[in-house]
């Protein structure tokens, strides 16, 4: 789904410019994007991260501080008590949305700010930090040589990045006066720190400080040799995979209620995501589960693909007729487990040179338990006659008929 744009209210009543990625298919929970310190919410970084969250379930809001991209107000007037004080105003933006965010993330000064709002929202869950300073005050080696103008004019004209900022006194006081050793001290949530030790803008000195003041859960992920501003493609995109799978161990992914059930008897299969191939599978009134594809093949990788619901109807069958046959001779079978591989083959048997292929099931079985070579055997042979293998192996017809 493309982003929305929508706009709120920010710390000082300044509309704030902001973008909504939703996922596809179910909601299953909410992310606050901060961006670094005068970049914006459209960064090629801030937009990967947030498109591979939402395929996996997760909204990200990621908004313009005020002053900065489509934002209002003055970059000038702010400081970063303001950025921290915007970020509050996200979140009850989202609140109000009725989709409150549980997980934080936040790019260089971004990174910052949201270890310093974290600390004082109970409902956050996970916090993950891109290169962030662990001294806010460290910004100001930016614009270093302009700190005494800004010193005795109370401002000065600054380039950063080839563009050109007004830097306020309020600003430099500001981030002097900051410590974040208390708030990462307090967190209330799991803290995943990310950053490269080859980061020339912020060292990687900033990553140990924050991880060593941060309590447990807290895990660190070298970003290797990116950039700060995590530039390449594949440098975010790997930063987005570490942080989308690291989150689902913290946030309450809770799946959303399935469909009404089908009738006995009947698997009933109804799209879920238009736009993907997420499926939603009810088998009879109370069993429930997804379909979907790999992200390789355009899914979003939250089931089974249909080859590989075929392979798990071939293994369990396969371990109940096991476990069925060994009960009623009183074996001594203490666990079976079945590895079932789907592969398509050429047919010996085909036309030389049709390249006609066929399907193809591997099973490796697994007994345990003090059975002698004669049961194992015996039982390997019993395998062969569970009803889905039957059916795989003999010929079967499909009849359709479309419903009005």
């Amino acid at each position: 789904m493309a982003p929305q744009r929508i706009t709120f209210p920010g710390h000082d009543g300044n509309v704030l410019a902001a973008r909504l990625d939703l996922p596809d298919g179910p909601h299953l929970a909410t992310a606050l994007f901060a961006h670094c310190f005068t970049c914006g919410k459209d960064i090629p970084a801030a937009r990967r991260i947030a498109a591979r969250l939402a395929g996996m379930g997760i909204a990200v809001l990621r908004f313009d501080f005020t002053g900065l991209g489509h934002s209002e107000g003055e970059f000038a007037n702010t400081s970063f008590t303001s950025n921290v004080d915007d970020l509050f105003a996200g979140c009850n933006y989202l609140q109000s949305k009725g989709m409150p965010p549980s997980l934080m993330i936040g790019h260089s000064l971004g990174g910052a700010a949201v270890l310093k709002a974290a600390a004082q929202l109970d409902q956050i869950k996970a916090v993950a930090t891109l290169g962030a300073p662990f001294d806010p005050a460290h910004v100001t080696h930016n614009f270093a040589q302009a700190l005494p103008e800004i010193a005795q004019k109370g401002s000065a004209e600054v380039s950063l990045g080839g563009r050109p900022f007004t830097i306020g006194k309020t600003f430099v006081d500001d981030v002097a006066q900051e410590s974040l050793s208390p708030a990462i001290a307090s967190l209330n949530a799991a803290l995943l720190v990310l950053h490269a030790p080859r980061d020339a803008i912020v060292s990687i000195d900033n990553a140990g400080q924050i991880f060593t003041a941060a309590k447990h859960p807290k895990s660190f992920v070298t970003l290797d040799d990116a950039d700060h501003l995590i530039t390449r493609a594949t440098d975010a995109e790997y930063a987005a995979d570490v942080i989308a799978t690291w989150a689902t161990r913290y946030l309450t992914l809770a799946q959303p209620a399935p469909p009404p059930g089908a009738p006995e008897g009947i698997v009933r299969v109804s799209e879920a995501d238009a736009e993907g191939f997420l499926q939603d599978v009810n088998a009879g009134p109370t069993h429930h589960v997804l379909a979907d594809e790999p992200l390789a093949y355009g899914g979003t990788n939250r089931g089974m693909s249909p080859y590989g619901f075929l392979s798990a109807g071939l293994g369990a069958c396969t371990s109940m007729t096991i476990r069925m046959y060994a009960r009623r001779k009183g074996w001594p079978l203490e666990h079976v487990s079945v590895d079932v591989c789907h592969n398509k083959v050429h047919a010996q048997d085909a036309e030389p040179g049709s390249g006609d292929k066929i399907d193809t099931w591997r099973r490796r079985i697994k007994l345990t338990g003090p059975l002698d070579a004669d049961q194992r055997q015996r039982l390997l042979e019993i395998a062969d006659k569970c009803p889905v293998h039957r059916t795989l192996e003999k010929s079967s017809k499909v009849l359709t008929e479309l419903l009005a």
